[in-house]
């Protein structure tokens, strides 16, 4: 690929951004729909629906920090590429189609940070990698799940407390009612740190060709095609994926989906106004994992849980081992 693209091929590169932007909404869309669809309190057709809805709105509440660090973060502008890019996203693609096929909750994310840093590494070694953004990211893999864990297990033992003296029927009632609430908050978060990978992304090829002028920005229409890209996907959803977030690591109630989803919905907020691009997928889990853990830790299927772990550990360099050969079979066709 020419170092200035002519405008079909940057229209493409775009469209496969795009195409990554959907299938994380449809890969991650168990993220946001998993708990409320496993309580019951939504149908699998009406929450997606709900999810896609407020993924779409999310640029209305955040800043663009996470897109930013995409962008310029992770890897050196002056690396960025067409052809870097394209490996990028397809290390990325090529690792989602194959966990979504196998119902393997793994990381978006982290398949695009890892396909980003794959291709950056093919085409200019370990120089092109901006340590310090990539070390912030790495560990959120960490802290992530970490901080999901630790806010869903407090979540469920304050409303726990709360609600001792509450008749079952009444506590379930409010807790239905509340899910929509705490549904709506994820889904926001959910929007709000994705889709600006894609974002960051789109942008950073778009500086890389001259398109933004001397200082990097991300352009509006940017910001909405990549959250319609997202809403898109999850109105497509992720059942396989559902099934193994809402049902086989523990079973839920209305209670326990509602702390699962603030709590992560907590971390979310945070992480995206903090700018660090965070795994949705491993933030639920381990929401879910906190309030299974707080009924008592027999109620959570740990090979299910440690079998999703691995696959968090797999992901960043399977996508970058993807995108490396992806960037290295362009310059064999190209």
């Amino acid at each position: 690929m020419d170092a200035i693209l002519s405008l079909p091929v940057l229209i493409g590169l775009i469209a496969v951004a795009l195409l990554f932007d959907f299938l994380n909404g449809l890969h991650d869309a168990a993220n946001s729909i998993a708990t409320i669809v496993s309580t019951r309190v939504l149908r699998p057709r009406y929450a997606v629906v709900w999810a896609a809805f407020f993924n779409f709105i999310a640029f209305l509440f955040f800043g663009l920090h996470v897109a930013q660090t995409v962008g310029t973060g992770i890897v050196a502008t002056s690396v960025v590429d067409a052809r870097v890019i394209f490996g990028a996203l397809m290390g990325a693609i090529s690792w989602n189609l194959v966990t979504w096929w196998a119902g393997i909750p793994s990381s978006s994310s982290h398949a695009l940070i890892g396909g980003l840093v794959g291709a950056g590494v093919a085409k200019a070694g370990g120089g092109a990698v901006v340590w310090t953004g990539l070390s912030k990211t790495t560990a959120a893999i960490v802290l992530s799940p970490f901080t999901g864990f630790v806010l869903a297990l407090f979540l469920i033992l304050a409303v726990s407390w709360l609600f001792v003296r509450a008749h079952p029927r009444m506590g379930d009632t409010v807790f239905r009612n509340l899910q929509f609430v705490s549904a709506s908050l994820y889904s926001l978060g959910h929007g709000g740190n994705d889709a600006q990978k894609t974002m960051g992304i789109i942008a950073v090829l778009l500086f890389s060709q001259g398109h933004l002028g001397s200082e990097f920005h991300v352009p509006f229409w940017v910001v909405i095609i990549c959250q319609a890209a997202m809403g898109l996907g999850t109105l497509f959803g992720g059942w396989r994926i559902v099934h193994t977030m809402g049902s086989k690591i523990t079973r839920l109630t209305p209670m326990q989906g509602f702390c699962a989803e603030t709590g992560g919905a907590i971390t979310l907020f945070a992480a995206t106004g903090l700018g660090i691009p965070v795994s949705t997928t491993h933030t639920i889990t381990g929401s879910i994992v906190g309030v299974g853990a707080a009924r008592k830790v027999s109620a959570v299927r740990w090979n299910v849980a440690s079998n999703i772990v691995t696959a968090w550990i797999v992901t960043l360099p399977a996508s970058a081992l993807i995108a490396a050969a992806f960037y290295a079979l362009v310059g064999l066709v190209g």
